[in-house]
């Protein structure tokens, strides 16, 4: 089931959302972006090669993408969960995850330049 924004979509990270899970601290919220972005840089590199541990990366980035408001980064996440839990060939999915990745990141680079 897809991840439902909270409020309307303004682009790849809900901001509104980000504010109210970091109460809207400003500092937390540039650190949590950070953080996210080269999480997700990390596990995208990781989830390339498919390791064993594939399930358990994709559940971690879903968990983060979520908590910071990238909901297409969740959904896409989601979407490599099924491919990979019904065996299909999980090579869409993975593309359509570097997609939400790539501009998820694009965003926060933006955002953390004007702050």
């Amino acid at each position: 089931m897809p991840s439902p924004p909270l409020v309307p979509d303004d682009g790849p990270i809900d901001i509104e959302h980000l504010g109210r899970m970091t109460l809207g601290d400003a500092s937390l919220e540039r650190e949590v972006l950070a953080m996210f972005s080269a999480q997700a840089a990390s596990l995208l590199s990781m989830l390339a090669t498919l390791p064993p541990d594939v399930g358990a990366l994709v559940h971690t980035l879903k968990g983060s993408a979520r908590a910071i408001g990238a909901f297409a980064v969740a959904d896409a996440a989601l979407d490599l969960e099924a491919a990979l839990q019904n065996d299909s060939d999980p090579s869409r999915a993975l593309g359509a995850l570097e997609e939400a990745i790539s501009q998820a990141r694009t965003a926060i680079d933006a955002f953390l330049r004007r702050s």
